[in-house]
């Protein structure tokens, strides 16, 4: 109970919710975009694009730090300039965070997505098309609602993926107690330095967290059969 109403012990998971929740809406957004795009054209190289759009899905947590490192860092042209915006490095800081959360959880939205939107029968946009409807309200009355619960499943599941990431954030961002640290670097620091009370607790909470989601998820999935 001591530990519970620890300030420190919320902290990173209060940090982790928030840091999930923003990744969560753009990945929401440009993950739909970009899975109704893609599920509609048809063009030389949309397999390559395609791969790498899913390529975080497979590649080494660090190896995807890595590439932050290397586009977002000091010394590149993107570094430099969001250095001179925000007068300060983006590189072990909390936007980081969110970064690291968008580029691993993104593929699971659009793959969600995409396979909702590849799902609607298009004669009922083609309908809506003859009538006279624009592109942008095809896409927000009929595409988005149909599409609506393989949507629903892919922001769920880009949050927990977000909530869960740990070693692109830990490079990207580092572990600053109480700026950017996240529960499962938390979880990390606590079993090397042996407090293991702080390390169980921190476990429970995201696992509990993971398991509701994931639990929404399957008896949507269960709805829906």
């Amino acid at each position: 109970m001591d530990l519970l109403l620890n300030k420190e012990f919320w902290t990173p998971v209060w940090l982790s919710i928030k840091t999930a929740a923003i990744a969560g809406m753009i990945v929401i957004v440009f993950g739909t975009i970009a899975g109704r795009l893609l599920s509609r054209k048809n063009f030389r190289g949309k397999v390559l694009l395609e791969t790498f759009l899913l390529l975080p899905m497979v590649l080494p947590p660090t190896v995807v730090g890595f590439f932050l490192i290397v586009i977002f860092g000091k010394n590149s042209p993107v570094g430099q300039f969001l250095e001179w915006l925000f007068q300060q490095p983006v590189i072990f800081t909390w936007y980081a965070a969110v970064i690291a959360a968008v580029v691993v959880a993104f593929p699971l939205m659009y793959q969600s997505a995409k396979a909702g939107f590849e799902a609607i029968d298009k004669d009922i946009e083609d309908a809506a098309r003859i009538d006279g409807a624009s592109e942008w309200r095809i896409f927000l009355y009929i595409s988005i609602p149909l599409a609506s619960k393989s949507l629903i499943s892919g922001s769920i599941l880009s949050f927990a993926r977000a909530l869960g990431e740990f070693g692109a954030t830990l490079m990207f961002a580092g572990n600053i107690p109480g700026e950017t640290q996240t529960i499962p670097t938390a979880i990390y620091i606590a079993i090397e330095s042996g407090n293991m009370a702080w390390a169980w607790m921190w476990c429970i909470s995201i696992f509990l967290l993971s398991f509701a989601l994931l639990l929404v998820v399957q008896l949507k999935n269960k709805r829906r059969l």
